[in-house]
């Protein structure tokens, strides 16, 4: 059977008049007759019983009419996704990040955006999450992860997961004989300091200002390989966040009284409409099963 015949009998079927049928389909009457008829034929029964000048489905025709409606939606859909695809091929998507997320957690996201959309081009842009702020406003990126606790009124945040922040220190630091870290612990120790780390504006919203004022800042970096090297050299300890990757031999534990945490979320831009590389990167954070935090753990690297 064609789906031609199909969308024949449908019209036909809903109409009850083959010659309204035939003008709304776009062919002659006796095209959408002989279409039907090879449809009855290939089905082994009549669809339609026409007396004079009133036409009426069959049991069969009653059947089919289930069976088929539910296949042209199909077909509809099949080509609805079919033209999202091909409109993806070749598409572009530039997606800000920022320096502390998780790879495996990035990663993970990709993966996921790849198989919503497996031709996209993706061109990912990373910086601090005040400069993707700038960016995502001025059209520089599409869509960008931020951990920011607050952004421009223009701009949309779903938000996606939250993480703990831990401490992270050299091995036989006292800190590894700790289950958890509280904060007053930190005071007095060396430490080094992540240029563009969110802790402190999130201590802030706890209502807990100048968090490094308790310890002894000694060295202060943004690349986050530069800054774990030190701390696993014993040359200071390092507020981190929970799904960061960790240089062998280093250790975390997680920082409590207060417990401190960010919020991940996924920024667009309000009232700018989504394009199809855009909107696939929404529908891949919707079905991205995002980390769900974790309780008192802790971690070490061997």
């Amino acid at each position: 059977m064609e789906m031609h015949q199909i969308r024949y009998f449908l019209k036909a079927g809903e109409t009850l008049n083959f010659t309204r049928a035939a003008e709304q389909c776009g062919v002659s009457a006796p095209s959408l007759s002989r279409g039907i008829h090879q449809l009855e034929e290939e089905l082994g029964g009549q669809l339609f019983r026409r007396e004079r000048h009133l036409t009426h489905l069959t049991d069969l025709g009653r059947l089919m009419l289930e069976h088929f409606t539910v296949m042209d939606r199909a077909a509809d859909a099949a080509k609805r996704e079919a033209r999202h695809y091909a409109k993806l091929a070749g598409s572009r998507l530039k997606l800000g990040i920022f320096a502390s997320i998780g790879a495996d957690v990035l990663t993970g996201y990709l993966t996921t955006l790849r198989s919503e959309a497996p031709e996209l081009e993706l061109h990912i842009w990373e910086a601090n999450c005040e400069e993707l702020e700038v960016a995502l406003l001025g059209g520089e990126v599409d869509i960008a992860l931020t951990s920011s606790p607050e952004l421009d009124e223009r701009i949309r945040m779903t938000p996606l997961f939250r993480e703990a922040f831990f401490i992270s220190f050299a091995p036989g630091h006292r800190f590894g004989q700790m289950n958890a870290v509280p904060m007053r612990e930190l005071e007095g120790e060396d430490y080094v300091k992540r240029l563009h780390c969110e802790f402190p504006s999130n201590l802030a919203r706890l209502g807990v200002a100048k968090p490094y004022d308790a310890v002894n800042v000694r060295y202060v970096g943004e690349r986050e390989d530069w800054i774990q090297s030190l701390v696993r050299a014993g040359l200071g300890c390092a507020v981190m966040p929970e799904n960061l990757p960790l240089l062998p031999g280093l250790e975390m534990r997680r920082l409590v009284e207060p417990e401190v945490f960010r919020q991940i979320s996924l920024a667009t831009v309000a009232g700018r409409p989504h394009s199809p590389p855009v909107a696939a990167a929404v529908a891949a954070a919707r079905r991205y099963r995002w980390p769900a935090g974790s309780a008192g753990r802790s971690r070490v690297t061997a």
